[in-house]
C-alpha cells in the first residue's frame, strides 16, 4: 500500500475518485477547476502552487491532466515526484490510451468529447448553454445586439460535427448519454458513444507507471513538450 497525492482537473473527477475506492492505496484529493487549460498561464501557475503546497507523507503527486494546451510545460517537480499521463488531454484517461484517442482524432477531426465528468463540471454545448448565454447578452446588451453576438459565438460550431459520449461503465450514463445525443441533434452533429477504458486510470492510481503512457518528474526536474509521441519529456532545472 502506498500514499498518493492527487492534483486534477475537476473534469476526471468521477473517474478517479471511483478507481480510486477500488485501489489497495491511499489518495489524497485536490480538484482544480474546469476551464483552467483555456488559459494555460493560469493552469500552470494554479498546478505549480498545488503542487508546492503539498506537505503530507505522500510517496507522489499525480497530476491528472495531460499537455492541456501546453498548460503543463514549465511546471516543476520539487520535494515529491510527480507523474503524468502521456496524453494531449483528458480524453487519453478515459480511451485507455493515446493510440486510441489519435486513431479516433484522425478518423473524425470534428469531434466534441462528452464525458460524466465533463457533463458535471460545465454546461456543455446545448440548448441550455445556447439559451443562457443568450440571456446573459440581451440583458446586458440588449436584444438586437444579443443575437449578432450569438451568431459571432456560435461560429465555432461548424468546426465540429460529432458529439462523442465516453461510457466508463461504472454506474448507469444512460441520462447522460441521452442528453449528450440531444445536444448533437441541437447543434446539428452525429452522436456518436466510445466504452471508455480503464487501464490507464489504473495503471495511474496503482502506481504502474511504465515510461509508455506516463512521464515521471523526478525532484528537480521540469515538464517540458517532446513534440513527438511521447508527447512529455523532462528536463533538468539546471540544463539550459
Amino acid at each position: 500500500m502506498q500514499k498518493f497525492h492527487i492534483i486534477s482537473c475537476h473534469v476526471l473527477w468521477r473517474e478517479l475518485c471511483y478507481f480510486a475506492a477500488l485501489s489497495k492505496n491511499v489518495f489524497t484529493f485536490h480538484f482544480l477547476k474546469q476551464g483552467l487549460h483555456d488559459k494555460p498561464d493560469n493552469l500552470r501557475r494554479e498546478l505549480q502552487q498545488a503542487i508546492d503546497a503539498v506537505q503530507d507523507d505522500s510517496a507522489a503527486i499525480l497530476i491528472g491532466y495531460g499537455l492541456c494546451s501546453n498548460g503543463v510545460v514549465g511546471i516543476t517537480a520539487h520535494d515529491k515526484k510527480l507523474v503524468l499521463m502521456r496524453g494531449h488531454d483528458c480524453i487519453t484517461f478515459l480511451l485507455g490510451s493515446k493510440e486510441r484517442y489519435q486513431a479516433y482524432f484522425e478518423r473524425y477531426p470534428g469531434t466534441y468529447w462528452y464525458s460524466p465528468g465533463w457533463i458535471d463540471s460545465t454546461e456543455m454545448p446545448g440548448p441550455k448553454r445556447y439559451q443562457q448565454n443568450l440571456n446573459y447578452y440581451i440583458e446586458k446588451y440588449g436584444q438586437e445586439n444579443a443575437a449578432y453576438l450569438m451568431e459571432m459565438e456560435q461560429a465555432w460550431v461548424k468546426n465540429y460535427s460529432r458529439a462523442t459520449f465516453i461510457d466508463m461503465d461504472f454506474y448507469d450514463a444512460a441520462a447522460l448519454q441521452q442528453f449528450t445525443r440531444e445536444c448533437a441533434n441541437y447543434l446539428g452533429w452525429e452522436f456518436d458513444m466510445q466504452k471508455g477504458d480503464d487501464r490507464l486510470l489504473t495503471a495511474f492510481l496503482e502506481g504502474d507507471w511504465d515510461d509508455e503512457n506516463f512521464l515521471i518528474a523526478e525532484p528537480g526536474q521540469t515538464i517540458i513538450a517532446a513534440y513527438d509521441d511521447r508527447i512529455l519529456a523532462v528536463e533538468d532545472k539546471n540544463e539550459t
